[in-house]
């Protein structure tokens, strides 16, 4: 993921029947899903969101019986959503929103037995009504169906134990809110901007994790049940949110008075008209929710005896160690604001990574459009009077961690995305030089457990899907060609990157191809520095061993004659080998 990868998704993935994790999210892949990945018995985890794939979702995906993640958002898929896919018996999340979606909303949806997550926002359901089965849907933890064009009313959701979080706004739902009270779990209720009717229910109150309850932009009437927030109790990091904006309410019943932390708003409505209460009616500030992180402690340290940074909550005062940057997503959490959940998220990942609490720093977070909510992590060494790094062992077990999806699901918490692993200072040459901006590219494209293979087809390029064993693999040679480069030093020629290689030809793309032999096949390609190249790549089974390769390497180095080419350099890594000519 997130490795710019363009072209469409090979038909012949479909083939690797062991694939576990299908991982294709923020690239720039093109064309229709193939209807052979619906016939992968084993695959977990399927995500191409945000890319530009079109098209209807393949009925194949009905045999998925394995699958758990349906990750499809922010593409430009179109049709129907099979109802097919209602037999699903281990699908937990499925994340569709920002497609082109049409057609209704398949009340067979409510059958799936283990679905957590329904996210469908920002799709063309136009005219079409929320089926009353999906009140039946008894693990559900979050519906959003913001802006999907939703007409006729709103079901009853009351008997779903666990609901943690609603989102049907901006839709055009109308009649009157379901009086029956919701779960203990809701955080969030937004049914803003629809044409609901009616009085509001008295039962959103004793919602004791309630942060947000928005009803702006409706019909409302009558009178508003101060019970609401009378009866919410701050400890002193929630936050509770009523937005009653825009609607035709004409009265407070009961107490005026608002506990800490709760905001009530009342503006455009006509009791705000005759009543003189700031409060309620004076123009209010949407809170700020991006935070940095705070200080380490109240005691002084000396800024010039650490040459890292101070780990902040460290059972030893001004601990310094190098830290590891993280950058993290939550993909669908289920609340509305995170300050009540940050000591909880940073007990449930530091669990997850198998490191102390105090280890794991969440110095800043942002709400982004989804929601989805960003954050920057800092993992701190263990205290540790020796040593102030973390070694290279533990490097990359962390990153494994990350990157291999090891880190146990979270129901409130939701699916996870790493954007980046960045490796800096001391860290810089734990990872091989081809992978060490980010996340490797074989790690966050495509993990897969007991298959070795790269579906390629000439019309794209190179999908880059590489699997769990093969990651292993990869490691295991690169190591050995490292340990092995060390004693060759050859006046003159350079030793090249898989990632020189690659982008000198445009990841071997067929328009630079101008040979092809028994060895493999020739391509032209430009460095960085302008200079014209011709490189000759082995086809796969054509490797020769590492001594005969570099022996080789140094032989033609010593080569000059008008008539033959010269070397320049070569690539000994990734499973490459691969020498360097002038042209």
């Amino acid at each position: 993921m997130w490795n710019n990868i363009s072209g469409s998704i090979p038909k012949e993935i479909g083939n690797i029947t062991s694939l576990e994790l299908l991982l294709l999210n923020g690239n720039q892949l093109t064309g229709r899903l193939p209807e052979e990945l619906g016939y992968l018995p084993n695959l977990d985890r399927i995500q191409i969101d945000e890319n530009q794939i079109s098209g209807a979702i393949p009925k194949s995906f009905a045999n998925l019986n394995k699958t758990k993640h349906f990750h499809m958002n922010n593409n430009s898929i179109s049709g129907h959503i099979p109802p097919e896919l209602s037999t699903l018996p281990n699908l937990v999340h499925m994340l569709l929103d920002n497609n082109n979606l049409s057609g209704y909303l398949p009340a067979e949806l409510a059958n799936l037995p283990s679905l957590l997550i329904l996210q469908l926002d920002n799709n063309h359901f136009d005219g079409a009504t929320i089926p009353a089965s999906y009140g039946n849907m008894s693990q559900l933890l979050k519906l959003s169906l913001r802006n999907c064009g939703l007409q006729g009313a709103i079901p009853d959701l009351s008997r779903i134990p666990n609901l943690a979080y609603i989102d049907l706004s901006l839709n055009h739902l109308n009649g009157s809110i379901p009086p029956d009270k919701l779960s203990d779990n809701i955080t969030t209720i937004y049914l803003s901007n629809n044409n609901l009717t009616g009085t509001i229910p008295a039962t959103f109150s004793g919602l004791p994790r309630l942060q947000r309850l928005s009803l702006e932009n409706n019909l409302l009437s009558g009178s508003v049940p101060s019970i609401i927030w009378q009866n919410w109790i701050s400890n002193g990091t929630e936050t509770l949110i009523v937005d009653l904006q825009n609607n035709m309410l004409t009265n407070i019943s009961g107490n005026f008075s608002l506990p800490p932390n709760a905001t009530v708003r009342l503006q455009g409505n006509p009791f705000c008209e005759n009543a003189n209460l700031v409060q309620f009616c004076g123009s209010q500030k949407e809170n700020d929710s991006n935070i940095q992180s705070s200080t380490n402690s109240t005691i002084e340290c000396h800024v010039q005896s650490c040459p890292y940074e101070y780990v902040p909550a460290s059972p030893l005062p001004c601990f310094c160690a190098a830290p590891l940057f993280v950058g993290y997503r939550l993909k669908s959490p289920g609340f509305s604001d995170f300050l009540p959940y940050r000591d909880p998220f940073q007990v449930y990942l530091a669990a997850g990574l198998k490191l102390n609490v105090y280890q794991l720093d969440v110095y800043y977070f942002t709400w982004e459009e989804g929601p989805r909510l960003r954050m920057d992590l800092k993992i701190f060494p263990v205290f540790d009077n020796n040593s102030h790094v973390f070694n290279r062992t533990e490097v990359l077990r962390i990153r494994n961690k990350f990157t291999e999806w090891k880190i146990p699901d979270s129901e409130v918490f939701g699916p996870y995305e790493v954007l980046d692993f960045t490796l800096w200072g001391p860290y810089t040459d734990v990872i091989p030089s081809s992978s060490q901006s980010g996340i490797s590219t074989g790690a966050v494209v495509g993990i897969v457990v007991g298959a070795i293979a790269v579906a390629v087809t000439l019309s794209a390029v190179v999908s880059l899907l590489i699997f769990r064993l093969y990651m292993r693999k990869r490691y295991t040679v690169s190591k050995r060609r490292q340990l092995s480069k060390m004693s060759v030093h050859i006046d003159g020629v350079k030793d090249f990157t898989y990632r020189e290689m690659a982008l000198a030809t445009n990841n071997f793309d067929a328009s630079t191809q101008v040979g092809q032999g028994g060895y493999g096949n020739v391509y032209k390609g430009i460095l960085a520095d302008g200079t014209v190249v011709a490189i000759k790549r082995a086809q796969q089974g054509s490797l020769q061993g590492e001594k005969e390769f570099l022996t080789e390497i140094e032989l033609l180095s010593r080569l000059h004659h008008r008539n033959l080419v010269s070397l320049i350099g070569y690539c000994d890594e990734d499973d490459e080998q691969v020498p360097f000519y002038f042209i």
